[in-house]
């Protein structure tokens, strides 16, 4: 908050508080930086002379200030002391150090949605006090908002009405700022909670564009757009747009209730905070731009296998850790994957189709009599490499396999002809006979006559 110096005609105690400089003027009063004996900083307000001389305006201002002690959120700047018999009516509140919202904005220009959202929701939770106190702001704007390092802190709570009370005009003065008024105060209606829900709707709107939701020109010309015509949000996010016209509506009932919003707002700031965090929030696992896209520019499926040109990399670096080979031999082909669907050992089916394709090349032995390891790792069905000794060793296998099988079979068929000799004459053959000639044993009967 910009401080100036203290003026000729301007006090310099007030109460039991020593007044330093100037914070700002408006309406009811000036205000003042001020400090107690303890060193306590206050901001000091002193209520112009023309409204301490009126009767009705002081007693609404007792009220104000008693209804502003039950205040108790630290959202709020907390009252600390006030004098509402002295010839020129003041009260002072705690100092918030820190930029106005209409300073920081007019400085630097429109806040990030999370930063509207976030100061948004702590306003919400402090109007909330205030009204569970039975007070209404009635003229919540940006330049009533600090932004201390603490977090935001509403202040001037001068003109604050309980709860049911008329906002017309008094002695002259309009009451509340053109622009941030809703239309139940242009029409002279109660205010209630939902009165400072417009406000603030009007405020978050500014702080995102910079600008009223409901443009510039002479006061009678924004209260009849307030009352009238739509709010132009024109440039607020779209995660805040609808919320915030919301709080625009003209009929109090369709607002939301100070609790919604400040339910809503933290909601939202807590999920703008962490897409503007996190790398790529808005890139989903189909985006172009996504890391685990199938178009990915790194060349990663979706699964976060390789793709295109890259899978052949991929494919030879695993198929090397497979292998765990130094250096490739002389004359060894390098592999080749035919297709990027290679495990995580290196040995899929690209391995596999390698080794079925593409023509073994014994290695040339080292010194030794040892063979220096393959690069590559081919594989036969039966986990064995199909060329080379291993394949002499099979056949030499098989071939002893098969010598030995015959040579069974040979000896159980003549183990089998063998048992069948004893029942011709103890396996002795016999001369053969000619046909019809009589055997010797019945040509010759035994036994003589």
């Amino acid at each position: 908050m910009a401080m100036m110096r203290l003026r000729r005609e301007d006090p310099r105690v007030v109460g039991s508080f020593r007044l330093h400089r100037r914070l700002g003027a408006g309406g009811m009063g000036v205000v003042y930086l001020g400090s107690d004996r303890r060193g306590q900083r206050v901001a000091l307000k002193v209520i112009r002379p023309d409204l301490a001389e009126d009767r009705e305006f002081r007693s609404r201002f007792a009220r104000e200030v008693s209804a502003a002690r039950r205040i108790r959120g630290g959202c709020t700047a907390r009252l600390v002391a006030a004098d509402l018999e002295a010839d020129r009516p003041w009260f002072a509140t705690q100092y918030v150090p820190g930029p106005s919202l209409h300073d920081k904005v007019n400085e630097e220009g429109p806040l990030p949605a999370a930063h509207v959202a976030s100061v948004g929701s702590a306003l919400a939770e402090g109007l909330l006090a205030v009204h569970e106190a039975g007070v209404v702001h009635r003229d919540l704007k940006p330049s009533n908002i600090l932004l201390s390092p603490k977090g935001p802190r509403i202040i001037d709570f001068g003109i604050a009405w309980a709860t049911g009370a008329s906002t017309l005009t008094h002695v002259g003065t309009a009451v509340g700022s053109p622009g941030f008024l809703a239309p139940e105060q242009v029409r002279g209606a109660a205010v209630t909670p939902a009165t400072d829900v417009f406000a603030l709707g009007a405020t978050l709107a500014y702080a995102s564009t910079a600008d009223s939701p409901f443009g510039h020109g002479s006061s009678e010309v924004m209260l009849y757009r307030v009352v009238h015509e739509e709010p132009q949000l024109l440039g607020v996010p779209d995660a805040l747009a609808p919320l915030l016209h919301a709080c625009l509506a003209k009929d109090p009932e369709d607002r939301p209730t100070t609790l919604q919003l400040s339910l809503r707002l933290k909601e939202i700031a807590a999920r703008e905070a962490h897409g503007q965090g996190a790398a790529g929030v808005a890139q989903g696992p189909g985006s172009p731009h996504s890391p685990h896209s199938p178009h990915s520019p790194h060349g990663h499926a979706s699964d976060g296998r390789p793709v295109g040109r890259r899978a052949d990399a991929y494919a030879d670096q695993h198929t090397e850790r497979r292998s765990g080979a130094g250096t490739p031999p002389r004359g060894a082909a390098a592999p080749r994957a035919s297709s990027p669907r290679s495990g995580p050992s290196g040995t899929g089916s690209s391995s596999r189709t390698a080794g079925r394709n593409t023509p073994a090349r014994a290695p040339a032995p080292r010194r030794g009599g040892q063979r220096p390891p393959a690069r590559t790792v081919r594989t036969s069905p039966n986990g064995r490499r199909p060329g080379g000794p291993d394949r002499l060793r099979l056949m030499r296998q098989r071939l002893t396999v098969f010598v030995v099988v015959t040579l069974l079979v040979a000896l159980g068929i003549a183990a089998a002809q063998g048992c069948q000799g004893p029942s011709r004459g103890l396996g002795v053959p016999t001369a053969p006979t000619a046909p019809g000639a009589p055997r010797a044993a019945e040509a010759e009967p035994q036994g003589g006559l």
